[in-house]
Parts: structure tokens; C-alpha cells; sequence
């Protein structure tokens, strides 16, 4: 049986006294993949931001997070085990930086390099592999704030892997993408699969679900209404009652549309 290598026990967050996540618990499996769903502000972004540790619970005796074995980390420490893309993450490296830059400050955590940052000859190529390997070997020179959002989140994906992260989180990750570059970031998330990473996958767009992520998280108001096989959860009747909306789904070639 795999091992479950991330672990959340009665987790709360609250922001100005709001409930954001309300007493959440969420486990995975190394190996497993994982989508979580769900309408704006049910909490998915959160539940990212806690398994990677930008924000903590609210304590209470019963709280538990539980990362790769471990319950207390160092952030830098737990960011070698994570490789993280996201509209806030993009938001950040939207600069001058050139894109073999934001790809080799992955091995820092930074955005970016500066005068601290020293990269040795192993980084250098393992830099020059990974960008290879996502197709963002022609944008190394080209400054981030000059890409579209197909080529930012190529690099994006190609910092999130230079480290070779044990977990892949991915957070919204089409959002703005047209249809070729969503069709490239799908084939992006199979090879993930095939280099045995962990998958979670916060996002509105069921076409995002590859076929070998089994498993789906239903997130409102906080908690999390739903959890299971993927044919089982992605039905009519529970999303229309979830969005408050009357939903339609489509699935061909082992992909989902949803549409309302």
C-alpha cells in the first residue's frame, strides 16, 4: 500500500473571522493524483497554500499537518520535496527576468536570481535539461514579462520540476491559456505522470483532468462536500447542486467538459 505523504487533520482557516477552510481533513497517497473542484471562494486555493505551508491552521488540540512524515519543517526544506505553479506565482515572476532565470531560482525558492544566488555547473545543467524537456529552451533569453501565458507557464512548469519535486501542485494552472496551450499543458501533466510525480490539481476546468487522475475533491464554502472516483463524483446532479447552477457534462476520450 503507498504511503500517504501528506496529511491534514481539522484544519480551519480564517480570514477577518471568516471561515476560508472549515475543519478540513485531506489526505494523499505518494503516487496518487488528485483534482479539487469546486465554485470561486470554496476554498481550493487555500487548501493549496496549506499543504505547501504560504499559510497555517488555526491551532486547536486536534490539528494535525503531517508533510512527508514530518510535522514541522523549515519552508526551504519543504519546498525541495514540492513543485508549485500557480496565477499568484505567475503574477510574481511577471518580470525583466529572462526565463533560464525564473527556471534556475527554483533551486532557491526565489524569484529569480541576485547576488546571493550562486549556480554551480550541475544546476546550470539540469536547468538547461529541464527546459528542454517542457519545451522552453527557446524562451531562455526572453524576459517574462514579454511572454504570452502559454510560454510563462511553460517556465513556470520547468522551475516547479528543475528540483525534481516529489509533489506536483498546480493551482489553476490554465487560467488564460488558449485552446493548443491547454492541450500542451495536459500533455505537460501526462509526462508528470510517467516521471512518477504526485499530482494535486486545484482547478475550475474539468478538460484539465487527465485521464489518469482518478480521484476528485468537491470543495463549497470551505469543506469539502465530496470525495472519490472520478466517475462517481463528476455527475450532474451533485456539480449542479454544488455551482447552484444546472450542469451538463461531456466526456470523450477519457476527458471531461462541463458546461452550464
Amino acid at each position: 500500500m503507498d504511503e500517504c505523504i501528506m496529511q491534514l487533520e481539522h484544519a480551519t482557516v480564517r480570514r477577518s473571522g471568516v471561515p476560508i477552510l472549515d475543519d478540513i481533513s485531506f489526505q494523499v497517497k505518494r503516487n496518487e493524483h488528485v483534482a479539487i473542484i469546486g465554485p470561486n471562494g470554496a476554498g481550493k486555493s487555500t487548501l493549496v497554500q496549506l499543504l505547501s505551508e504560504e499559510i497555517h491552521p488555526l491551532y486547536s488540540p486536534r490539528t494535525k499537518r503531517i508533510l512527508f512524515g514530518k510535522a514541522k519543517w523549515e519552508v526551504l526544506s519543504l519546498r525541495a520535496h514540492l513543485g508549485i505553479v500557480s496565477q499568484s506565482l505567475q503574477y510574481l515572476c511577471n518580470s525583466s527576468y529572462k526565463g533560464w532565470e525564473i527556471v534556475i531560482s527554483g533551486f532557491f525558492s526565489s524569484i529569480g536570481l541576485d547576488f546571493h544566488h550562486h549556480c554551480n555547473d550541475r544546476q546550470m545543467q539540469k536547468m538547461e535539461e529541464t527546459m528542454h524537456r517542457y519545451d522552453a529552451w527557446h524562451l531562455r533569453d526572453k524576459q517574462m514579462n514579454r511572454m504570452s501565458s502559454g510560454e510563462a507557464r511553460r517556465i513556470l512548469l520547468a522551475r516547479a520540476n528543475v528540483h525534481d519535486p516529489q509533489v506536483m501542485l498546480l493551482d489553476e494552472a490554465v487560467s488564460n491559456l488558449d485552446f493548443p496551450s491547454r492541450s500542451q499543458y495536459r500533455s505537460t501533466l501526462e509526462q508528470l505522470d510517467r516521471e512518477g510525480k504526485t499530482i494535486i490539481l486545484a482547478t475550475h476546468e474539468l478538460s484539465e483532468i487527465i485521464p489518469a487522475i482518478n480521484r476528485i475533491v468537491v470543495m463549497q464554502h470551505g469543506r469539502i462536500v465530496a470525495d472519490g472516483p472520478k466517475r462517481e463524483i463528476l455527475n450532474e446532479q451533485l456539480l449542479s447542486e454544488v455551482y447552484q447552477t444546472k450542469v451538463f457534462i461531456d466526456e470523450r476520450e477519457g476527458l471531461f467538459s462541463a458546461w452550464c
